[in-house]
């Protein structure tokens, strides 16, 4: 008894880290007095450089040996995982904290479609969390047409956020099928990183001359969201199944909004929460619906 109490204490606490950790990213992100694209670059280059010495060398024999199909993989994930944040943290900056955590958090729906198309098709009570959650987003997003046109914009960058953080995953399933978890996230981040270089450059934005505040935000971006939550959510899956770990996640979402509340001052917009609940429930119901093990409903490594 007392050796299964002393076994399950790390795995509760490192559950508690995770979920605090990826709670900041949302509120961070708005609070940074940076381009979102800009941040997103950052924290990518800064992770790839954090995971370099202990990757490139010890593991660079994996990936001389990997197949050629395995790396095309890792780097279209890389691709796709640019997308997302290109499309995700821009709406963070554009709306609300809470608003944009809910709708990027339907990822595992977009995935479970995903699934359903490359012929695994979700259980019925998948079918139920996909229908609740795409009513709660439509009602969530309906809330905002009455705030404004860019609240509108920033949900559905939100919500395109979720979609390519799902291909991001169905890519990395089959870059994994050859690639160590952080073989793998050092591809996609390094990756992520040139592309958003590239974008960043192109469309002119300030890389440098930010306020010690902004660097700060940037540095907790990497070391919580990006490195310390999904480490801490990878260690947790070591212990218990993947079902809790997705459903934990969804704690994000009140997290981020708390703390976007208390921090920032941005109270949650009354209209939109009895949708962003449905959302969420739904998106419980998908994860919690998703038994078959070869429909993984999330991929607790997505760095939000």
């Amino acid at each position: 008894m007392n050796e299964r109490s002393s076994a399950r204490l790390p795995t509760v606490l490192a559950l508690i880290v995770a979920v605090l950790a990826v709670s900041s990213s949302a509120p961070l992100i708005a609070f940074a007095a940076a381009p979102a694209l800009a941040l997103a670059f950052w924290r990518n280059a800064l992770a790839t450089l954090a995971l370099t010495p202990i990757t490139y060398g010890p593991r660079r024999a994996e990936m001389l040996g990997a197949s050629r199909r395995a790396k095309v993989f890792g780097v279209l994930a890389g691709v796709a995982l640019a997308a997302h944040f290109a499309t995700w943290m821009p709406s963070v900056q554009l709306g609300s904290v809470a608003t944009s955590a809910a709708l990027v958090a339907t990822q595992p729906v977009w995935q479970g479609l995903i699934a359903a198309v490359q012929g695994r098709r979700p259980s019925t009570a998948g079918w139920v969390g996909i229908g609740l959650a795409v009513a709660g987003a439509a009602w969530a997003t309906g809330a905002d047409i009455g705030v404004s046109t860019q609240a509108v914009l920033a949900d559905v960058l939100a919500l395109l956020g979720g979609v390519f953080a799902a291909v991001y995953t169905a890519l990395g399933e089959r870059a994994r099928t050859e690639l160590r978890t952080t073989t793998y996230t050092w591809i996609c981040y390094g990756v992520c990183a040139v592309i958003l270089l590239v974008v960043c450059l192109a469309a002119g934005l300030d890389l440098v001359g930010y306020d010690h505040r902004t660097w700060a935000a940037v540095l907790g971006l990497v070391v919580g969201a990006q490195l310390l939550g999904h480490s801490m959510f990878n260690y947790a899956l070591e212990h218990t199944s993947a079902t809790t770990v997705s459903v934990l996640i969804l704690l994000e979402v009140p997290g981020a909004a708390l703390l976007a509340w208390v921090w920032l001052g941005q109270q949650p917009r009354p209209a939109a929460l009895p949708g962003l609940a449905l959302l969420l429930a739904g998106v419980a119901v998908f994860i919690l619906g998703a038994t078959r093990s070869t429909s993984p409903a999330v991929d607790p490594t997505l760095p939000d």
